[in-house]
């Protein structure tokens, strides 16, 4: 399903769904007020395993972005984090949630971002797994995941308790900031009490005031993150289903490896 957002501006399409990674480009894409089109990814029936996915990202996961680039022909773009850097690149010229090129706080943000890519997504994925996902438990697994969470957690709630602003980088917010959100609101449902984590729960209010935060977190569908914690039957509701879709695409994976 696609649904156009906006009336004008640059060729953007964006093939998403509600995750925590999805929503990061939405979000951003909101923030700096661009015009894009939202192709809603059917993730329950593989469309992102399929070849005219396959296309725009080879790896077969949402996010997905294509643009018009300069030369006139069309970009696909994957990976949320170059994703964000791409949009920001191209079209913060205003620096509304990005810094001058070159300056020492845009490497900071850079640092924050690569922080959230390659730390808190990969190691809170694995501790929803485990907690959520598994017929069987799996003590040493769940805890080892869990552990490395809080300890990642911590490092964003030390850092953020000397930030001025609240935000991680300068004064204001930025891709960093915006790239965690969809994740630190899963730590429900990830298994993490975030009660430990004052200044990080600071924050996460903090991003909820913003508008285009706001907008962009309930594309293509609702953010429920928050909503779902407190209603324990929806909670095994939407465990029973995640856990039979994960597991069913964990065996057709293993099936296509083998092939």
């Amino acid at each position: 399903m696609a649904i156009v957002l906006n009336d004008e501006g640059p060729n953007l399409h964006l093939y998403t769904n509600q995750t925590p990674n999805g929503i990061k480009i939405s979000m951003t894409l909101e923030e700096l007020g661009l015009s894009y089109t939202i192709h809603t990814i059917d993730m329950r029936n593989n469309a992102q395993k399929e070849p005219w996915f396959l296309e725009m990202n080879p790896n077969g996961r949402v996010p997905a972005l294509t643009d018009t680039f300069t030369d006139g022909k069309q970009i696909r773009l994957f990976e949320s984090g170059s994703i964000m850097q791409y949009l920001v690149d191209r079209y913060d010229t205003n620096q509304l949630i990005s810094y001058p090129k070159g300056s020492r706080e845009s490497y900071e943000v850079n640092s924050w971002l690569f922080f959230q890519v390659a730390n808190i997504g990969p190691m809170q994925g694995q501790a929803t797994h485990f907690h959520r996902y598994v017929d069987q438990q799996h003590p040493y697994s769940e805890s080892r995941y869990k552990n490395e969470v809080r300890r990642l957690y911590r490092v964003l709630d030390t850092h953020l308790s000397t930030s001025p602003s609240g935000y991680l980088v300068g004064d204001k917010c930025t891709i960093a900031d915006i790239a965690h959100l969809g994740w630190i609101a899963l730590a429900d449902w990830s298994g993490i009490d975030a009660a430990p984590f004052p200044h990080l729960a600071k924050w996460e209010q903090k991003m909820y005031t913003r508008p285009g935060i706001n907008r962009g977190r309930n594309v293509p569908t609702p953010h429920l993150a928050v909503e779902l914690s407190p209603d324990k039957e929806l909670v095994d509701r939407v465990t029973r289903e995640n856990r039979a879709w994960v597991q069913w695409q964990q065996a057709r994976d293993a099936r296509d490896i083998k092939a």
